[in-house]
């Protein structure tokens, strides 16, 4: 039984064909597209900046020329639906690079998990499969969001939830994953919109897969070209960058067996050791974990770009802009592998 459930896992989870390589998958950090400390407040601004960016960097010619929305849902003053379906008509396909987004909760869905323990499990506790409840509500209330924002913006965005496409976790880990409907997606020239979510555990009941796992997983599968990180801050620090005398680290280096070490600026702790913190409503690691993450997706032989979410550094990451050397006027953290590993 254990071997056949095995072998279903790496069926769904296995490589998926694509006719067209992917150009990127793409992390809108929680913390860079909402208000950390208003709870389930979206940070507008930045969200629609890098919508316009993302549009921008992925849809040829499009930097230029009117934008035609695909969020046809009325609002009070927004215009008639017809006159929007009326823009159509005169409308080539656009070539769209295909990508992926992949987006944190924020100041979404956190609460809910940290409040009720969801992230330990353990359907026989009330409160638990209450939290399970409200996080996924919260979660996928922002997932809407981001995907209307992306479509006002003339991106083919859907949205598709983890728990909702049958990802589910074993201890905390993937125990099965359905790619079929993203390579799918993907194929018929959709971006998919992914988030993290609170899923179902075989061992715990239920946990959080945050959307740093997720896109471990999808680039280990789809193999894009690159992984571009949008945060709230300029890239990885060697401390909180709140913290005085806070140092940008330009690049690090990923090593075979996954260990990694500072290579730009040289530190004077030649342990390259890098301090992290962690909200306390945040149940899915900070940023030592996307740095984990991270650099299981370099091993891969995947650059990935950590850099501030609506910024000129940003858009020239999604550009794909910065291949070989790092120029020194753009801000954030480049992690590649390296087959000499850290010094």
């Amino acid at each position: 039984m254990e071997e056949e459930k095995s072998n279903t896992t790496l069926q769904q989870s296995g490589s998926v064909h694509l006719t067209k390589p992917i150009r990127c998958i793409v992390k809108l950090g929680g913390a860079a597209i909402t208000c950390k400390n208003e709870l389930e407040t979206i940070n507008e601004e930045n969200l629609k900046t890098v919508s316009s960016q993302l549009r921008q960097s992925m849809i040829a010619g499009s930097s230029s020329g009117k934008v035609i929305g695909m969020d046809w849902s009325r609002k009070a003053g927004e215009p008639e639906i017809s006159s929007i379906v009326d823009d159509f008509e005169d409308q080539s396909v656009a070539e769209l690079s295909p990508f992926i987004v992949v987006h944190g909760a924020g100041s979404f869905g956190h609460f809910q998990a940290s409040k009720s323990g969801v992230h330990k499990g353990g359907w026989n506790r009330p409160l638990v499969k209450a939290g399970f409840v409200a996080t996924r509500i919260s979660v996928t209330n922002l997932n809407l969001e981001i995907v209307r924002a992306l479509a006002r913006e003339g991106i083919p965005s859907i949205g598709m939830s983890p728990f909702a496409c049958g990802w589910s976790t074993r201890e905390r880990n993937i125990a099965s994953a359905d790619l079929s409907v993203v390579a799918k997606a993907i194929e018929s020239g959709l971006v998919p919109v992914l988030h993290g979510d609170a899923v179902l555990d075989d061992l715990l009941d239920c946990t959080i897969l945050s959307g740093d796992v997720i896109i471990s997983h999808l680039a280990a599968h789809l193999k894009p070209d690159c992984v571009v990180f949008l945060t709230d801050v300029l890239g990885v620090y060697d401390r909180p960058p709140s913290e005085p005398n806070a140092i940008l680290l330009r690049e690090i280096a990923v090593a075979e067996d996954g260990s990694w070490s500072v290579v730009r600026p040289t530190l004077e702790d030649m342990k390259n050791q890098v301090k992290t913190s962690v909200a306390a409503h945040d149940t899915t690691g900070g940023m030592l974990t996307k740095i984990a993450e991270a650099a299981m997706i370099a091993k891969l032989g995947i650059n990935v770009y950590i850099v501030k979410a609506a910024t000129s550094h940003a858009l020239r990451a999604l550009s794909g802009e910065l291949k070989g050397e790092i120029p020194d006027d753009w801000l954030g953290t480049l992690i590649r592998f390296s087959s000499k590993g850290p010094s």
